[in-house]
């Protein structure tokens, strides 16, 4: 067999990878979720049907959301897991065609064959290489409906986890539906890029919805220093982004004897006052998620991942045997925690898999501060103006993202160290492990490192940004003296650089290298339009971006 894969920034030499992952995925899971995708396709073509004619469908919102989430770089390696999901998204049209045919909605002739197509497990591999990424012919056609795809994949993660709180969207998932419908038809550019831009403001939306999702159930993340040492207990390390996991770990560990911990994008747990009241929430272990392999085998404890950012562990791995996965993710030869028929999720088998553990090595001592989301920042607001109006903070710089192995990602730490002191991060995402842990200070009390949480909460950095927009009575959020040097690495950044955009932010940074899956049309469409460029070296980057000194607001 042969793959095609390019949605993540480590595509093999920035153009794609044919033979297997750099993520780790073989060419059997790529192709498989290449499937998975096409059906998934055919699911959303017929919600779309129903939706016109006020026919909601549910089943299919969650299929959609669940199975567009499983495709996501580091989400799930398991090709048993989505050979089932394939299925499923075949009894699901059914299900929808069956609504739609009861409320008298007719199934046009003409329609895509994802709608109909139910070939057997033999057939799956023949038919993925069909319907790839490489099956549309137009480089330029071709870069924009994946750039569409992709910003849904990432609107569908946070979806999923807003999901699983309670919280939902119906027009977010119109628009999932509707755009993915879309990829199946025949546009032209200008189309595709407008439904591009609406992707972003349905990322808006959706960011908007998991952040009053996660803080209406857990209150408002506050400043707060996390531990990054150990204790002696046996302990379990949680990764990835479920907040509703988190809890129920929590929950179900009390009274145990066994610690927890979070590792890469878990750490903004901490944030959440909700969680501070479980006295073996320890702190946090480790660094970004490519760490793993090196921090696992010294966690010495079993790993739960509740969403992506997974490695798959070499076979000589001594800690392969404790990963468990669940939700969206999954793994071979993992144990998978369901949900059960009450929603619940028993997480019984890996508590009991710690205590047979021995405690953490401690990799490191001290900690870290933290919960800079956009109510505890306002809550600064005076502070913060007043430092700017002064000239005590020059500039803000987001630097929000994702993180990676790429030697080249070396550029934010040194970037990092090398900004002016006068000057503030904003940060959100893994990518603040290149820097969180540098001694960079503070100004005026106010540190100049300012981590608002994860990847989705790259939201509080656009609610700080257009409150400082009203504070200084501007008409323009690209007046305000903050500059974007944006880190990306999978599909949850695309969804937040499309909601920059269409909040209007422009001269956006990204890097360390643009998507492959831009072609040279497209990429100069963005940068033409919205001013994105890649970046240099440090010195000119920070000698570039610093411009002009602002005068007092």
């Amino acid at each position: 067999m042969s793959m095609f894969c390019y949605q993540c920034q480590e595509a093999a030499k920035g153009v794609g990878c044919t033979i297997k992952g750099v993520c780790g995925k073989d060419d059997e899971v790529s192709n498989l979720q290449d499937l998975l995708i096409y059906v998934t396709k055919g699911v959303s073509i017929l919600t779309q049907l129903g939706n016109k004619n006020n026919v909601k469908i549910p089943q299919a919102d969650k299929y959609v959301f669940e199975a567009l989430f499983t495709t996501i770089t580091n989400a799930n390696f398991d090709d048993k897991a989505i050979v089932a999901k394939i299925k499923e998204g075949f009894a699901v049209r059914e299900i929808v065609k069956a609504r739609l045919t009861v409320k008298g909605i007719g199934i046009p002739e003409t329609i895509h064959s994802s709608t109909y197509w139910m070939g057997t497990e033999d057939e799956f591999e023949a038919k993925a290489a069909k319907v790839g990424v490489m099956s549309i012919g137009n480089e330029d056609i071709r870069s924009l409906k994946e750039l569409l795809v992709y910003g849904i994949k990432g609107m569908a993660a946070y979806a999923e986890h807003a999901a699983n709180l309670g919280y939902l969207n119906n027009d977010v998932f119109e628009f999932m539906h509707r755009g993915l419908a879309a990829t199946t038809e025949e546009l032209v550019a200008d189309e595709l890029v407008a439904l591009v831009l609406e992707c972003g403001k349905f990322g808006v939306d959706v960011m908007a919805l998991l952040d009053k999702a996660n803080t209406e159930s857990y209150g408002n993340p506050e400043i707060t220093e996390v531990n990054l040492g150990v204790r002696n207990n046996p302990g379990i390390l949680i990764s990835g982004h479920d907040l509703k996991d988190m809890e129920a770990l929590l929950k179900q560990t009390e009274g145990t004897g066994v610690d927890v911990y979070t590792h890469s994008e878990m750490l903004p747990a901490h944030y959440y006052p909700a969680f501070k009241k479980y006295e073996h929430f320890v702190g946090n272990y480790g660094n970004a998620w490519w760490q793993q392999k090196q921090e696992f085998t010294s966690f010495n404890g079993p790993i739960l991942f509740t969403t992506n950012c997974i490695v798959p562990p070499s076979q000589s791995a001594t800690y392969a045997d404790k990963i468990y996965t669940t939700g969206s993710s999954g793994l071979a030869g993992a144990t998978h925690i369901q949900t059960d028929e009450n929603g619940v999720k028993d997480f019984s088998i890996i508590i009991e898999h710690a205590k047979k553990c021995e405690a953490p090595v401690e990799i490191e001592t001290g900690s870290i501060v933290g919960g800079f989301a956009h109510n505890q920042v306002l809550s600064l607001a005076d502070k913060v103006v007043d430092a700017v109006k002064t000239g005590a903070i020059k500039k803000f710089f987001v630097m929000a993202g994702c993180d990676g192995r790429m030697k080249g990602r070396d550029y934010y730490s040194e970037f990092a160290r090398e900004l002016p002191k006068d000057t503030v991060i904003l940060t959100a995402g893994c990518a603040k492990y290149r820097y969180n842990k540098l001694e960079l200070g503070d100004i005026g009390g106010i540190p100049r490192v300012l981590d608002a949480g994860q990847c989705n909460d790259s939201y509080s950095l656009a609610v700080i940004a257009l409150k400082l927009k009203e504070v200084f009575e501007l008409n323009d959020i690209n007046d305000l003296p903050i500059v974007y040097n944006i880190a990306w690495y999978e599909q949850k950044a695309v969804i937040v650089l499309l909601a920059l955009l269409y909040l209007g932010v422009k001269d956006i940074h990204l890097g360390p290298t643009l998507p492959a899956f831009l072609s040279p049309n497209v990429a100069n469409v963005l940068v033409e339009n919205f001013g994105i460029s890649g970046i240099s070296d440090v010195q000119s980057d920070i000698t570039k971006m610093m411009g002009v000194e602002l005068s007092e607001a």
